[in-house]
């Protein structure tokens, strides 16, 4: 176990632009690698390592240990340039960035366990647990399954929500621990309709032991408070709630403009059946259509950078975002969500029934956004629920995560 580090000095970080034209840089690349992902329920392995060496799982992790330690805006841009080559891709680039900015905000102890050894070490995390949990000396005992951990593949650790109990085995706290992926076993069960490529398994812990300094309790989280020495850091200040929605956020902005591009390149040689028109360019209900779908992408893109934007700048000066300010930010995620599935319904009928050839990338993209935004992070309707209840001053929450 590592308790003391050498820091890594990173000079000159790149800003979002770079690192949005690295991602964009390998679309070639993840695009081709897609459909194997897909059939084989997580990312190849040549788009994994093309990612590594372009530091795109860096993104938000601390510059001591190597990383860019970027913003939450960085994760939301990058990661949809990734989901315009390929939804599963962006999913695990993304879920992974917020793994890493999970670990960055252990005690330092903790994060040397992580990155000591090896800078390039990745994080999942899942905050589903079916768990048991016995406290012992110097630490606890846990037992039990977590589903969905996205990305299980590539991860080498994992941040698991966890019972805090006392000593009479009475829960007393909900906690966060941070868990070698060599500790714990990986069970299949991720056979769904779309975002295959996560690989978004099941991981199985028994009798494992969890040292207390890699356990963090959840309820100061939420309120943006972390046991991490480095307060000079301000990327880790962000509220837990707001933050774990807003990583989900990306992925479905990039898979809205994929479909964009897609159906306006077609336009011009694609007609539309038993009509007149040889051309869908040349159709004004196809031209209205194509408005909607962007007027609804251009909506998703204002909210979701409202989001980042209000987190980093509220993080960067130390100002605590109130339960009235995280309600209206989880209903921001929720709108931006909502409107990338309607872009995307709208642009497939625009499209045709084509779109639902196996050989036609639409399809995929209309899987993994449906999919994707049936996570329970970012229903819209529960995030608009939030947000209403807090409008006429209700002090009930239907989720801890705000």
């Amino acid at each position: 176990m590592t308790t003391s580090i050498d820091p890594i000095t990173v000079s000159g970080a790149p800003g979002v632009e770079e690192l949005v034209t690295r991602a964009e840089s390998l679309r070639e690349l993840l695009s081709k690698n897609s459909a194997q992902g897909e059939r084989d329920r997580r990312v190849v392995q040549e788009s994994i390592q093309a990612l590594k060496d372009a530091g795109l799982f860096k993104l938000l992790q601390p510059k001591r240990f190597g990383g860019y330690e970027t913003s939450i805006r960085a994760l939301v841009d990058v990661s949809a340039a990734v989901g315009e080559a390929d939804g599963g891709t962006a999913w695990v680039v993304s879920l992974l960035n917020s793994g890493a900015w999970l670990a960055s905000c252990f005690p330092e102890q903790a994060q040397g366990d992580v990155w000591g050894a090896n800078p390039d070490a990745l994080v999942s995390g899942v905050f589903s647990p079916k768990v048991e949990s016995k406290k012992v000396d110097g630490g606890f005992r846990a037992s039990g399954e977590w589903f969905y951990n996205s990305g299980s593949w590539h991860a080498d650790w994992a941040v698991l929500s966890l019972p805090i109990t006392d000593d009479a085995g009475e829960t007393v706290d909900l906690g966060m621990a941070l868990v070698p992926r060599t500790d714990v076993d990986l069970k299949e069960t991720w056979f769904v309709a779309g975002m295959r490529a996560s690989g978004s398994n099941c991981l199985v812990a028994k009798d494992i032991f969890v040292p207390a300094h890699r356990i963090m309790s959840v309820p100061p989280a939420i309120e943006g408070d972390f046991p991490t020495e480095h307060i000079e850091e301000t990327l880790y200040r962000s509220p837990l709630g707001p933050f774990f929605a807003v990583g989900m956020v990306g992925p479905q902005l990039g898979l809205g403009r994929a479909a964009l591009k897609l159906v306006r390149e077609k336009a011009a040689t694609k007609g539309i059946g038993n009509t007149i028109y040889t051309r869908q360019a040349d159709s004004v209900a196809f031209q209205l259509q194509l408005a909607q779908a962007t007027m609804m992408l251009d909506t998703a893109h204002f909210h979701a950078h409202r989001v980042t934007d209000d987190l980093d700048t509220a993080a960067a000066n130390g100002e605590k975002l109130d339960f009235s300010a995280r309600a209206r930010i989880r209903a921001d995620i929720g709108w931006a969500i909502e409107h990338v599935v309607k872009a995307i319904d709208t642009l497939l009928y625009a499209h045709g029934s084509g779109a639902f050839a196996e050989v036609n990338p639409l399809q995929r993209i209309w899987r993994d956004s449906e999919v994707a935004s049936r996570h329970a992070g970012i229903l819209p309707m529960v995030c608009y629920e939030i947000y209403g209840k807090a409008l006429v001053g209700s002090e009930e929450r239907i989720t801890p995560m705000i």
